[in-house]
């Protein structure tokens, strides 16, 4: 990691804010999130405010006038370009990737598509809807797994084995996004990878006793297991690290972000999905992977503005 100058990079970021909160379904982990940046922002010396995001939020920034947002909004309007969008209209400098690289990541369709296109290893899919074959999807996957395309924190995801439930879970699915997919299921290790623009975090593994890591297990289960650094051949580590890298690359983000892959029994990778907005609370990987590699909170938050000074 580079060298931090502590100093340079609160003088030279101004007013910050973080906006955290919005109406997503992951408004919950997002108040976590942001709270947590915002007291260690605080406790730091800059000069921050933070900002629970609603319908006023155009009023709300004019009146706090910041000279850079940190974005700590997940899930829709936050990680899908749509707040990104609008601190460009209002020619606010904010933390992370973009408008266009935002929106890739958060739809799982079309970030698959472009994996798969350039080479990248992604498990099979498919878009659901009412008129799906049911059973015809069960016979060709066996066991799938059944996922809102834009979203985040596990929710709305099943794993499914037959086509009554394939079904259910589409509908129940479908609460939460209006777009669900399923996807063929992976039988094996799950690890996240860290990226910092060229850099990469030590990798983590989940382990957890429920049948995937599913939302209570990412937040509130005390028996889930992270293992960073990941128990992986120096082979395998070289593997996921490219895969990683390139999945980051290909969607044009920037900043942090976080990739979530599968290995399977044979030991093939598989990339999930990307998060342009990872999770920030005690739970959440980056943090625990950035303390691994000698980073701890505050280093990892200066490290997110300075690189938003460099690119403006």
């Amino acid at each position: 990691m580079r060298t931090i100058d502590k100093e340079k990079i609160i003088a030279n970021c101004g007013h910050v804010v973080v906006l955290k909160g919005g109406d997503s379904s992951e408004r919950e982990i997002s108040l976590l999130s942001g709270e947590a940046v915002y007291r260690e922002l605080l406790a730091l010396g800059v000069n921050v405010s933070v900002l629970d995001v609603g319908d006023t939020i155009v009023a709300d920034l004019d009146n706090l006038k910041p000279d850079l947002a940190l974005i700590m909004l997940h899930g829709q309007g936050g990680e899908d370009g749509t707040i990104q969008g609008l601190l460009e209209v209002l020619k606010i400098p904010y933390t992370g990737s973009g408008v266009l690289a935002s929106a890739l990541a958060m739809d799982k369709v079309k970030s698959k598509l472009i994996w798969q296109r350039l080479g990248l290893n992604a498990a099979d899919y498919m878009e659901l809807n009412e008129a799906t074959d049911w059973q015809a999807l069960i016979d060709d996957f066996g066991v799938a797994v059944v996922k809102p395309v834009n979203g985040g924190s596990s929710l709305g995801i099943a794993i499914v084995k037959d086509a009554a439930s394939l079904q259910k879970q589409f509908e129940l699915a479908s609460e939460f996004d209006s777009q669900v997919m399923a996807e063929k299921c992976v039988v094996g290790k799950e690890f996240t990878v860290g990226v910092i623009e060229d850099q990469l975090l030590p990798t983590a593994q989940v382990r957890t006793s429920r049948e995937f890591y599913d939302f209570d297990a990412k937040y509130f289960d005390e028996g889930t297991e992270i293992i960073c650094p990941a128990q992986l051949s120096e082979e395998e580590q070289t593997e996921l690290n490219e895969l990683a890298r390139a999945a980051y690359t290909s969607l044009g983000c920037k900043g942090l972000a976080r990739v979530d892959v599968m290995q399977d029994q044979g030991g093939a990778f598989y990339l999930l999905e990307l998060n342009t907005i990872p999770g920030m609370t005690d739970h959440s990987f980056v943090p625990i992977a950035a303390k691994q590699a000698g980073i701890n909170f505050g280093n990892l938050l200066l490290t997110i503005l300075e690189l938003e000074q460099a690119a403006n």
